[in-house]
């Protein structure tokens, strides 16, 4: 291939590609129309058309409303939430009648879980009164100490400061557990009212 051809075939090349190129147009946020062969990307969400090298339409797209869109989004979540509630308490009513054929089986399943947390309520209590009386005498020691203008021994203040320790964590304990045996009490009343209302019947 000589000079003339290698250039001919450049100049055909270059012409077919500036045949086919393509262009945006869009607005920008001053309201001035822009043409480019690339949408910046703060207008790529933005009303926009491609032109052909001839001007001819060749795609439209229309700006995407985020306040149109943010409802519809919502009200599929809200939906999708809804649907997911209703599985979950039909899953439930039907562990209820599988577990349970009436309202005595009920109470007995309570009373069973209750005597367990009752136990640790007992259990608590008694470690508790233990701590206090052991603490009540290493204060009854400290103030006869004082009494007498002897010096605390460092020992006898920390375990002062341990039993007050114990005394607290115990305390925390049996709110704990006794807001345990508040809740299995609700969860079974809240499960007998709902199991007479599938069986129809608001009474026994």
């Amino acid at each position: 291939m000589n000079i003339f051809s290698a250039c001919l075939v450049l100049i055909v090349v270059a012409f077919s590609t500036t045949a086919e190129a393509k262009l945006y147009k869009w607005v920008d946020d001053k309201g001035v129309t822009r043409y480019g062969e690339v949408i910046p990307p703060e207008y790529a969400n933005k009303s926009n058309v491609l032109l052909s090298d001839k001007g001819r339409l060749i795609k439209r797209t229309e700006e995407i409303n985020n306040k149109e869109r943010r409802p519809n989004e919502q009200d599929e979540a809200k939906n999708r939430i809804d649907n997911e509630a209703k599985l979950e308490l039909s899953r439930k009513d039907k562990a209820l009648l599988n577990t349970f054929s009436n309202e005595k089986e009920i109470d007995l399943a309570r009373d069973r879980n209750l005597r367990q947390v009752e136990s640790l309520i007992s259990s608590i209590q008694s470690l508790r009164k233990g701590a206090q009386e052991s603490l009540m005498n290493y204060q009854q020691e400290a103030a006869d100490r004082k009494l007498a203008g002897r010096k605390l021994p460092a020992s006898l203040q920390a375990d002062i400061t341990e039993g007050e320790d114990r005394l607290t964590k115990l305390q925390l304990d049996l709110v704990k557990a006794q807001e345990k045996a508040a809740t299995v009490k609700a969860n079974y009343e809240t499960d007998k009212m709902r199991f007479r209302e599938l069986n129809g019947s608001a009474t026994k």
